[in-house]
């Protein structure tokens, strides 16, 4: 090959990799990945070096609570479309659970954060029912756009108020009194992290999440939305950033003897990480977020990635965190998650554990799973004891 050809070859070969890279990167802005990207090549890079990960000599505890942006008239549905669809969760749920226990034997748990701007008392009350029968929990979720910190207050405190009296749901603090809930933000928009201000407005989020009785925030992970915090895989929490918004997007890491702080918020963040075994046109990697919808069922794949993003209490790297989200009202998911993959994911998932000595999972709330982080921070032994027993818990 002549000099001239060698030439063409090379200009040829180097314009084909800068628009193959051009691409790449258009693809990854677009899924806003370049938000977490940093953190999760860097924390890689620690976890192969000298990151702290669970010791092979001590029992493996996975505590997986499914925590749902219950809507129940997504996609414009009318208020008895909405009754039949909460309806049926409570008529089905408990026959696709019933078959399958935990490592503890216990049934899978299911949180709904119900939407304080859908709310009617006849949802409420059928899920009240399926939550006594020992299936799940309630807690708040929140739309809201150009709002204002009064009028976020009012929502909060009103709708905890309904919930507690009207439904005896939620609980209260032994020591305060006070109603306590657990909070996930419509549209992923904490603290107005948006960057087009949209489906918030207000900056100073946690200062009123936790003055009116959040326990903990579970909105986290939101990517693909551009609302993503570049902290992911993690345990925290977020503190008042004056009047700046995203508050939340780096905190103090919950640790072993470390109590929490009297003005944090607790942050209990679900799995984010790289599938590179289903790429977006062969090239781009799927972003696997811990979301279960109508194409993406719970599987043992999934699992594992779920258990390799290591989310855990720092010291106790043991006690393994896996928190997931959905909306289980939606047309397109709900026949997944009341069907027969979810049935297929409980009864894989017990396989998994009786094939692995050391390996045991629980099925927890995520009011339970906030109380199993405390009890890591207090270097409690046993996690059961602390559910059992009520210690540092609250109380319907």
């Amino acid at each position: 090959m002549s000099q001239l050809a060698w030439i063409f070859l090379a200009v040829a070969v180097t314009a084909s990799l800068i628009a193959s890279l051009a691409v790449y990167t258009l693809m990854i802005r677009r899924r806003n990945m370049h938000i977490w990207l940093p953190t999760y090549f860097r924390n890689a890079r620690l976890s192969a070096r000298s990151r702290t990960t669970a010791s092979r000599d001590e029992p493996l505890d996975v505590f997986i609570a499914v925590c749902d942006h219950y809507e129940p008239e997504a996609a414009h549905a009318d208020p008895a479309t909405a009754l039949g669809r909460v309806e049926r969760w409570r008529d089905e749920y408990p026959t696709l659970v019933d078959p399958f226990r935990d490592s503890s034997g216990r049934v899978p748990q299911h949180t709904f954060f119900f939407p304080q701007d859908q709310y009617r008392p006849e949802y409420l009350d059928v899920l009240a029912e399926l939550c006594e029968a020992g299936y799940g929990d309630v807690d708040i979720h929140l739309h809201h756009d150009n709002d204002t910190e009064d009028g976020l207050r009012d929502k909060l405190a009103g709708f905890r108020d309904t919930l507690h009296h009207r439904h005896n749901l939620l609980r209260r603090d032994p020591e305060t009194g006070e109603i306590v809930y657990g909070f996930i933000h419509g549209n992923w928009a904490l603290c107005n992290s948006r960057p087009d201000g949209r489906w918030c407005g207000v900056n100073r989020e946690i200062p009123i999440l936790r003055e009116t009785g959040c326990y903990a925030d579970f909105t986290m992970p939101s990517a693909p939305s551009d609302a993503q915090t570049t902290t992911i895989n993690s345990i925290y929490y977020a503190f008042d950033n004056g009047d700046r918004p995203k508050a939340h997007d780096q905190g103090l890491r919950a640790r072993v003897g470390q109590y929490a702080p009297s003005d944090g918020l607790l942050m209990i963040q679900g799995p984010l990480r790289l599938d590179w075994k289903t790429r977006r046109f062969g090239v781009v990697p799927r972003t696997e977020n811990g979301d279960l919808h109508g194409t993406r069922p719970p599987s043992i794949d999934r699992f594992r990635h779920w258990l390799n993003a290591r989310v855990h209490v720092e010291g106790r790297p043991n006690w393994a965190f896996v928190k997931l989200h959905t909306h289980g009202c939606k047309p397109r998911n709900i026949n997944t998650l009341l069907g027969p993959d979810v049935a297929r994911f409980h009864s894989d998932l017990a396989n998994y554990a009786n094939g692995r000595d050391g390996f045991r999972y629980h099925y927890v709330t995520a009011w339970e799973m906030a109380n199993i982080v405390h009890a890591a921070e207090r270097q409690e032994a046993d996690w059961q004891s602390v559910i059992e027993s009520g210690i540092g818990c609250v109380t319907r």
